[in-house]
């Protein structure tokens, strides 16, 4: 399947830099966390470094965010990047 992701670097907290993804899925058979493992390795595997990962999908006529704690927390306060790459597994 072919999915959208964004592949972002930002200012952390601590001054330094944080690589993260977000990806445009959800799992169909609810193992967000599976889905999540397998979307990262995979653009790892593209040569992305990813400090921290997150999935992204609508649930009724909202957001839903899973993924890295901190990652959802910026994602919820300021909102979602835009898709940089697509991937396929």
């Amino acid at each position: 399947m072919k999915f959208y992701m964004a592949h972002i670097r930002e200012r952390a907290a601590n001054g330094g830099w944080i690589d993260f993804a977000v990806f445009d899925a959800t799992s169909t058979t609810g193992d967000n966390d599976g889905l999540l493992y397998q979307l990262t390795m995979t653009a790892r595997g593209m040569g992305l470094k990813i400090d921290q990962s997150a999935l992204a999908y609508r649930l009724g006529t909202g957001i839903q965010v899973f993924g890295s704690p901190p990652l959802v927390s910026y994602l919820t306060q300021n909102g979602l990047p835009g898709w940089t790459h697509t991937i396929t597994v």
